[in-house]
């Protein structure tokens, strides 16, 4: 146990361990958003918008996160709702590959259960990964943030990358049952993964303090209910504040994600092969920016440059900027720097995602105790519709401007400019945050309701 923990904060090796939790969260979800996508697609011939509506689905039913995260709160302890969470994810993934392979001999019946799988995968992300960045909330120390939220991204990733080259070869030569066994197989090594990696993590102790204070809640003895911890945190500025720049800045964030590759080829040529490459080389740049904020944010000599605060405003401007860049290319031509270009948005989109986690885990434990899980709900659910929205935002807007001008190049620009001053608007957003003080802190319950987190509240850790 010492190993995982230094005093009341997590070591190195534990938030690793929790960094699993990511891996085999990514592994479910790349099979349940990918492989099913295409099998639906191209193996069965049904419309595209089929797969991108159960994957909106699923999006839809995360707006329930705070419910989850308030779960967490009032139970005292994270790690049940994260097995939980995983399990229901997993039978969720089960189900709908299940439901994809039944498409083919009965498309109403495969369409209808897949909605249940969906529905269920939607639940088992939002709870599992709540209460994941909830317990690192409490449990990572202010100094090592930065470096958790790279690496608990950057496993995911991995969990993504490794599903995906292993399944892949696994669904060769490819037939339904196989894809159900793969999905399966996938779905049980993760959760078992997820048991081992959480386990012993959450002390005994910290459970029996936090059932001690959750008992008496004077005057009645009635814990408060979802309604009121919800009013009590959107009370809150700073969470308020907080959720706004989220949801902003994540749209932006997302909405370029199905306009790069098509802008490539319609406007500067670039064959299938090409293009992909260019998305390759942006993905490249994600991780390099995760990589110097987590650099920057550990080291004792970066100064204000090792804010979160920092790169977070940075890493939206320098995104804004780049969106410019990239709507003035299609006028300039093809000398233009494209894939440098490309490159430095995925290191500034990297940098502030990895720094606006990072900021979500040193304000989850400002303002009122004991919520930590709603406030990070509250986020998940912002970064969640705004992800749900942003793809199918994207897509429509260049439809539409294709519609109203004949040049192609206009319209994409136009969608870049918008993406660009929606980075502007975050930007803004960002320097703001931190600035109100926590209103929750007058207004707090008796001391016993007050100590659900075992961290203490620093200021400025942002």
């Amino acid at each position: 146990m010492n190993a995982v923990l230094s005093g009341t904060f997590l070591s190195w090796l534990g938030i690793v361990r929790l960094g699993l939790v990511q891996t085999a969260l990514g592994s479910i979800v790349v099979l349940t958003t990918s492989t099913l996508n295409r099998v639906m697609v191209v193996e069965l011939a049904l419309p595209a918008m089929l797969p991108g509506a159960l994957v909106a689905l699923h999006y839809a039913v995360q707006m329930l996160r705070p419910r989850w995260g308030f779960g967490s709160d009032v139970g005292g302890r994270r790690t049940p709702w994260i097995i939980g969470g995983m399990a229901v994810l997993a039978l969720g993934a089960v189900k709908a590959a299940g439901a994809t392979a039944w498409m083919g001999t009965n498309t109403a019946g495969g369409v209808g259960l897949a909605v249940i799988a969906f529905v269920l995968i939607g639940i088992g992300v939002g709870a599992s990964g709540t209460t994941l960045l909830a317990l690192l909330a409490r449990r990572v120390a202010p100094s090592r943030r930065a470096a958790a939220a790279t690496i608990v991204w950057m496993m995911m990733i991995a969990g993504m990358v490794l599903t995906a080259t292993i399944a892949g070869k696994l669904l060769d030569p490819f037939s339904p049952e196989r894809l159900v066994a793969v999905t399966a197989g996938v779905a049980a090594v993760a959760l078992l993964v997820t048991v081992l990696a959480v386990h012993g993590v959450e002390q005994a102790p910290d459970r029996a303090k936090a059932l001690a204070v959750v008992a008496p809640q004077p005057p009645s003895g009635a814990k408060p209910s979802f309604r009121e911890a919800f009013a009590q945190v959107w009370a809150e500025p700073q969470a308020r504040q907080f959720t706004i720049f989220v949801f902003i800045s994540m749209l932006a964030y997302n909405l370029q994600d199905l306009v790069l590759e098509p802008f490539a080829g319609t406007i500067f040529g670039m064959t299938p092969g090409e293009s992909t490459q260019l998305s390759g080389m942006q993905h490249g740049g994600v991780l390099i920016g995760m990589i110097i904020v987590a650099v920057a944010g550990s080291s004792r000599v970066a100064g204000r440059f090792g804010s979160l605060r920092f790169w977070t405003i940075a890493g939206c401007l320098a995104s804004a900027l780049a969106l410019f860049g990239l709507a003035v290319s299609g006028f300039w031509g093809p000398d233009w720097p494209l894939r440098s270009s490309v490159f430095l948005l995925g290191m500034a989109n990297g940098a502030f995602a990895v720094a606006a986690i990072g900021s979500m885990m040193a304000l989850a434990g400002e303002g009122r105790k004991a919520r930590e899980g709603t406030r990070m709900g509250l986020w998940g659910a912002a970064q969640a519709i705004a992800f749900g929205l942003g793809g199918f935002l994207g897509t429509a807007a260049v439809d539409l401007m294709r519609s109203i001008v004949e040049a192609p190049v206009v319209a994409y620009a136009t969608v870049f400019g918008i993406e660009a001053c929606l980075f502007l608007v975050a930007t803004v957003l960002a320097a703001q945050i931190g600035q109100a003080k926590p209103a929750a802190s007058a207004a707090k319950p008796p001391a016993a309701a007050d100590t659900f987190s075992a961290q203490p509240v620093i200021r400025g850790a942002q």
